[in-house]
């Protein structure tokens, strides 16, 4: 299989650069020619910004799209599938760098991790991967400027014309779309935790509702949350020949912390919006379907609440 610097470059040049202006997506250039990309910071963006910038995000290797739900005012779901759930949920998708140069910061997902590579959990499962070029989204409504960006560049090994930066904020339509598609990597993120062996798993689907909109960062970040902790549903199949599900299976959904049950803006609140004080457990979908593809077997594990999304989203 091609890398994730390929698979992602492979989607920016076919689907994303030739299309910024119907994304409504503003390009922008900084030093040494790095590229950046504006979703939804000054730029409107929209859902189909937010569909593709997940999909940068998973570094070409998934396929996010929309679908309907019960759950939720909007009654919409961001649905995500994928063949290569690990390469392209935690080698790239997971958010694992946080980006902090002076006094610009920003939460950094997609390929550029598996090329900067020093975050533990890609160094674990073996994924990182060196680069000439490369793709990077970042979770701010801050446009970076050329001093950041080469920053960023070096940490990554990559000239500064080979980096390109993909920026949402978090409230932003396309930034609230391409988190809400986390539902398969925070499930494949807990399952690391739990030491569960990753290259069993052959295929995945995700699902969660969208939240309505806000311009307030803070409350979309509670909503999205809240989108895959109590209505993310995530599908795998794997192959469990050796594994005991029975006893895996229930500390893989969100209802497995003990800090479960409260909309997310009321337990950061609790916890002095002191993120690394949460139970490190909660974060991952409300239910977890494991199919074996030896036996043909079903197994789920937890459910959705309706009730704290309603309460969560009505807020």
């Amino acid at each position: 299989m091609r890398s994730v610097h390929e698979t992602s470059r492979r989607l920016l040049a076919e689907q994303v650069l030739p299309e910024l202006d119907r994304l409504r997506v503003a390009e922008h250039r900084r030093g040494a020619g790095s590229r950046v990309l504006d979703f939804g910071a000054e730029a409107p963006g929209g859902l189909e910004a937010g569909r593709l910038l997940a999909e940068l995000c998973l570094a070409g290797l998934g396929r996010v799209g929309f679908g309907a739900t019960s759950l939720g005012p909007t009654r919409v779901s961001v649905d995500v599938t994928t063949d290569h759930p690990v390469q392209a949920c935690l080698a790239s998708q997971y958010a694992g760098w946080p980006i902090s140069v002076g006094d610009y910061f920003a939460m950094g997902s997609g390929p550029f991790r598996a090329a900067r590579g020093r975050e533990a959990l890609l160094i674990d499962e073996g994924l990182t991967a060196s680069a000439d070029a490369t793709i990077g989204v970042l979770e701010t409504r801050v446009l970076p400027d050329d001093g950041t960006v080469e920053s960023i560049a070096r940490a990554c090994g990559v000239d500064a014309s080979g980096l390109t930066l993909a920026i949402a904020p978090t409230a932003s339509l396309a930034g609230m779309v391409q988190i809400v598609a986390r539902s398969i990597e925070t499930c494949l993120h807990k399952l690391h935790e739990l030491k569960f062996p990753l290259a069993r798993i052959e295929s995945a689907r995700g699902t969660a509702p969208l939240p309505p909109s806000t311009l307030k960062d803070r409350i979309a970040m509670g909503w999205t949350n809240d989108a895959i902790l109590y209505g993310g549903e995530v599908t795998l199949w794997i192959d469990s020949e050796g594994l005991d599900l029975e006893s895996l299976g229930p500390k893989v959904p969100s209802s497995a912390s003990a800090d479960y049950g409260r909309p997310f803006g009321e337990i950061f609140e609790a916890y002095g919006r002191d993120f690394y004080r949460i139970d490190p457990l909660l974060f991952s979908p409300a239910s977890v379907t494991f199919i074996d593809r030896r036996s043909g077997r079903v197994r789920r594990f937890g459910s959705v609440s309706a009730e704290v999304l309603a309460r969560s989203f009505g807020s």
